[in-house]
């Protein structure tokens, strides 16, 4: 991994003297572009590299070692869910929660059943900002808290800050609707807390619906983030919330005032604010909880444009590398994480350059350049990066380049957003499933259109004059990926159309796997936590026994 980093490292850097070589430029416009996207690529894969460099094998330390070993008293011998939790001698609560804003009820059953089987005594609530009934009626079957607020002012964040006036336990976990924690979560997460200053433990994001296109490359993409990324950031106590499968601690989030409701990456905004008053953080690369993907063109546009969106309002409004509040360190990895969509934007440049020579004979290097020159620097660059994600994931998904290289509307959109302060709203990513995809991506159509048309114009061009340029391969590829991508939304479409489900719901049969090798995000099929998540609901009687086994408890 580190010989993979550092070639990788030196290939960026050979690409990076290569473009700013004066006498490898070209006509000023397409060259400007080409340094600009490529500029924003390069500043992030170096930081990507150093972050990853940085990482440490564990964050576990001696003490948290000792904690976890001590968690329960050895003579309990009552179920792992009902056994106190002990650190440093004293007996902890912790409440979880699991918000739910409109999610199928079979999601929100999978999830609170296994958020009850959890190691350790907890109290488990139900956050609904959807105000279902049939949600509560789920509750009151499984023996789950319920909450249910008049308003639903500050969406997710003003939901859990309701609650923490109602949970009142020394820690608390946050789950969203869609994601099964492992039974073990809470044992691998509370002996970080014996250090003081920790405010919050992360852990992984991965999913089990890798079942469509969008969902495969949503997943993929954030793969070496979740693995190699986070971990990296422990170092520099910049590791920050995703907003899911998470352990606060409560006096960390009341000297923060709450969840921060400002954005709708309340997540970032608070790991921001908590690091701001001198609070750490730990990531734990193991994954505890298995979430679903966004399966769908809509819901991936939606939850895009809301990060997005909310990384470039911490851009713009917090200015992270002059924030003297935080160490030099978190300045950077905080600038890293609020510009990151920006090298969404930079496919946008690039897409527009070949037209420029095709239609105007605009070139952005020097012509004396042979292609085999120009694609030994570009391949030291790009194909370096290809071979370091096939290392760390297994494989490398077409779908994860096609997903980076048109999702540049969402970032544009959410820039503008962000600079004009406009309010996005806030959607749950597994309720975005009713409208047709083509609703959300008018933008790729028109450049499809658009890049097919100079396709056939550059190639005709070619061979009038006897020779093929690369703008013609550079167009046709871009021209590949967005059909792709069209083609996709397409099979969604009708998908949708004729009332198909795109991903097998909760219970449903698995499909047949897949021949071949395949890289899977999430645990294996065995795992205890999807097993659990797979069981059919509890019996009455089994609730009923549930709930007199708790209120005997209480009374005691």
């Amino acid at each position: 991994m580190i010989l993979l980093v550092l070639i990788s490292t030196l290939g960026i850097l050979v690409y990076t003297g290569f473009l700013l070589d004066p006498s490898n430029r070209g006509d000023l416009v397409p060259y400007i572009m080409v340094i600009t996207a490529e500029s924003v690529l390069v500043f992030h894969a170096l930081l990507a590299m150093w972050t990853i460099l940085s990482a440490s094998q564990s964050p576990e330390h001696f003490a948290s070692h000792r904690a976890k070993r001590s968690l329960f008293e050895p003579a309990d011998d009552r179920a792992p869910q009902d056994r106190p939790l002990t650190l440093e001698g004293r007996r902890v609560d912790v409440d979880v929660f699991i918000t739910v804003y409109g999610e199928d009820l079979d999601v929100v059953r999978r999830t609170a059943t296994a958020a009850l089987a959890m190691h350790g005594r907890h109290r488990t609530w139900i956050l609904d900002d959807g105000r279902s009934d049939d949600v509560r009626a789920l509750a009151a079957e499984i023996g789950a808290r319920y909450v249910r607020r008049l308003s639903s002012g500050g969406a997710k964040a003003g939901n859990v800050n309701h609650a923490l006036t109602l949970a009142k336990s020394e820690f608390f976990a946050i789950f969203d609707a869609d994601f099964v924690p492992h039974p073990t979560f809470l044992t691998e997460t509370v002996p970080f807390m014996v250090d003081e200053l920790v405010a919050f433990v992360q852990t992984p994001q991965a999913y089990g619906n890798l079942h469509t296109t969008v969902a495969r490359g949503a997943a993929y993409m954030q793969a070496v983030f979740y693995r190699f990324i986070q971990p990296g950031r422990n170092r520099f106590n910049a590791a920050f919330c995703v907003g899911t499968n998470v352990l606060f601690r409560r006096a960390a989030i009341d000297d923060v005032d709450g969840i921060c409701t400002d954005s709708k990456s309340e997540d970032v905004w608070t790991s921001l604010a908590l690091h701001e008053r001198g609070w750490r953080s730990v990531f734990i690369p193991e994954v505890l909880a298995i979430g679903e993907a966004p399966d769908t063109i809509e819901a991936y546009s939606k939850q895009q444009l809301r990060w997005a969106t909310g990384g470039f309002e911490i851009l713009l409004t917090r200015l992270p590398l002059v924030n003297r509040r935080l160490t030099m360190d978190q300045r950077i990895q905080y600038f890293v994480t609020a510009s990151f969509y920006l090298t969404g934007i930079s496919p946008l440049l690039l897409i527009l350059v070949p037209p420029l020579e095709i239609y105007f004979d605009l070139r952005p290097m020097n012509l004396s350049l042979t292609v085999l020159t120009w694609a030994l620097y570009y391949c030291g660059f790009y194909a370096m990066q290809i071979v370091l994600a096939w290392y760390t994931l297994g494989s490398f998904k077409w779908e994860t380049l096609t997903l980076a290289a048109v999702s540049f509307p969402i970032y544009v959109k959410a820039f503008v957003n962000a600079f004009t302060g406009r309010d996005v709203g806030w959607q749950s990513t597994g309720t975005a499933r009713g409208q047709s995809p083509y609703n959300f991506i008018v933008p790729q159509l028109l450049f499809f259109l658009f890049l097919v048309l100079t396709s056939g114009v550059a190639i005709w061009r070619d061979v009038d004059n006897g020779v093929f340029t690369l703008a013609t391969a550079w167009n046709i590829t871009n021209t590949v990926i967005l059909g792709a991508f069209v083609n996709a939304a397409r099979r969604e479409a009708r998908a949708l159309r004729k009332g198909r489900a795109l991903s097998p719901r909760p219970g449903a049969p698995d499909p047949a796997p897949p021949q071949g090798p395949r890289t899977v995000v999430a645990r294996p099929e065995g795992d205890a936590a999807i097993q659990a998540a797979r069981q059919p609901a509890a019996t009455g009687q089994t609730a009923r026994t549930r709930r007199a086994r708790r209120e005997k408890e209480l009374v005691r």
